[in-house]
């Protein structure tokens, strides 16, 4: 993925402000106790695979020293506001979106197991290959060897869907039964579990190991808070990854039956995104400003979660790996309530690590001709279009209290999704997001 040409002159007036540091100085780290014990049938995965109860004492300590240490790491100063506390999850992180501070974490890079979450780094890996108007024809072998019990958007046999439809199908209905297609597309399940982890090697997320595309539980297939973080600041960069991870609803294609007439009819039917900040659910409001990103569950991993969100020029992040807490909806009011601090303390908490650039960031920025939109290559003519017929972008946003507050519109239509100001890392690391979401005056 190119990244967008460095200029030597960047303005810094961009709709998602980067947050400056702040002179203070950085008090010892706040340590929490880390959640003991795991949900009933979800043992969390260690390197080897082996179930973990605890975190390991010593993780990797890419982005920072801090973020390799067990326990909750936040600076605390005058005027930064304490952290939730009815937070159980075994791990997460909140960072910016741009700058790539974190501003606080929990266990960032405890190895687990990361569900359906995988889908990220299976559509930043797959989706610059393949246009979005191609059309396949699925044959059995196609579907072959998902896992029992596996979420599915309802995918035939001897039906033919375009790219764009199988890309709703792993957004929206995470179905593997759209990654086994895609991954059949691309030379196989193996070929795309190899090329999966080259990407997770060129993020330099080094937790995860891939050893199913689609996330689906397998042994010593692992990832953690970090390295979901880093992979969703990837994708976003992508506008086809923007455009999916935000449509709340979309048409898709259904079995060919004759009609009364005995006249072949192929009808299609309505399927709804299952991240729930986004599409809401009963007790659980659309969070103000959320924009994707993907959410998951299985036996070993729990429930898994990354989101991102805009308010007020703010774009931030935040990972949530499986909840102590067996509550519906349980991994989306944590990530609301990691949201909400993040909100409040960003300009005022002194970060705590970063999250770091691709390997090959800074010799791309660099080279000439650098793609400055940071579009997936090989979406071809399509990828400036909307999602198609039928498919529903977030139109708005309510407010935490209820009230309509400012409409939040995702930006994904054609003309408004552009670099803000252009470049790439500034000092190394710092990534501008795409226009992620375009204000609404008050109605």
């Amino acid at each position: 993925m190119p990244a967008p040409k460095k200029t030597a002159r960047r303005s810094l007036l961009v709709t998602s402000a980067v947050l400056s540091s702040l002179a203070l100085a950085a008090p010892a780290a706040v340590a929490a106790p880390s959640p003991s014990g795991s949900p009933s049938g979800s043992p969390s995965a260690s390197p080897s695979g082996s179930p973990s109860a605890t975190p390991p004492a010593s993780m990797s300590t890419v982005g920072g020293a801090r973020l390799g240490q067990p326990g909750t790491q936040v600076n605390l100063a005058s005027g930064v506001p304490v952290l939730p506390k009815d937070v159980s999850a075994r791990s997460w992180i909140v960072a910016d979106a741009e700058s790539g501070d974190v501003l606080a974490a929990h266990n960032a890079h405890w190895r687990l197991a990361p569900a359906s979450t995988l889908k990220m780094l299976f559509a930043d890996t797959l989706l610059p290959k393949f246009p979005r108007t191609a059309k396949h024809k699925v044959v059995p072998s196609d579907l072959a060897g998902i896992g029992s019990g596996s979420s599915l958007v309802g995918i035939k046999e001897d039906e033919t869907y375009t790219v764009h439809d199988l890309w709703l199908g792993v957004f929206l209905r995470s179905g593997n039964d759209a990654v086994h297609v895609l991954s059949a597309m691309n030379k196989g399940v193996d070929n795309t579990v190899k090329e999966m982890n080259e990407h997770a090697e060129e993020l330099q997320a080094l937790d995860t190991n891939v050893v199913s595309p689609d996330g689906y539980d397998a042994e010593k297939q692992v990832s953690s808070a970090y390295d979901l973080t880093l992979i969703a600041r990837s994708g976003l960069q992508k506008k086809d990854f923007r455009e999916y991870c935000s449509t709340v609803s979309a048409k898709f294609p259904g079995q060919t039956k004759k009609n009364k007439k005995g006249k072949p009819v192929r009808e299609s039917f309505e399927i709804q995104n299952t991240n729930r900040l986004l599409s809401g659910d009963a007790g659980l409001p659309v969070y103000q400003g959320i924009a994707g990103v993907k959410n998951g569950n299985t036996t070993n991993a729990g429930a898994t979660f990354t989101g991102v969100a805009e308010r007020d020029g703010k774009v931030l992040l935040v990972t949530v790996m499986n909840p102590e807490k067996q509550e519906h909806n349980e991994v989306y009011k944590e990530t609301a309530r990691l949201f909400d601090w993040g909100f409040k303390a960003a300009g005022k908490v002194q970060p705590v690590g970063e999250l770091v650039p691709p390997k090959g960031a800074a010799q791309a920025s660099s080279e000439p001709g650098a793609n400055p939109s940071g579009e997936a290559g090989g979406s071809g003519s399509g990828a400036g279009s909307t999602a198609g017929t039928g498919s529903k972008p977030v139109a708005s946003a309510p407010a935490a209290d209820g009230s309509s507050g400012i409409g939040i519109a995702l930006g994904i239509t054609g003309g408004v999704l552009v670099l803000l100001a252009g470049g790439a890392f500034l000092v190394n690391r710092r990534w501008p997001l795409p226009d992620l979401v375009r204000r609404r005056t008050r109605p």
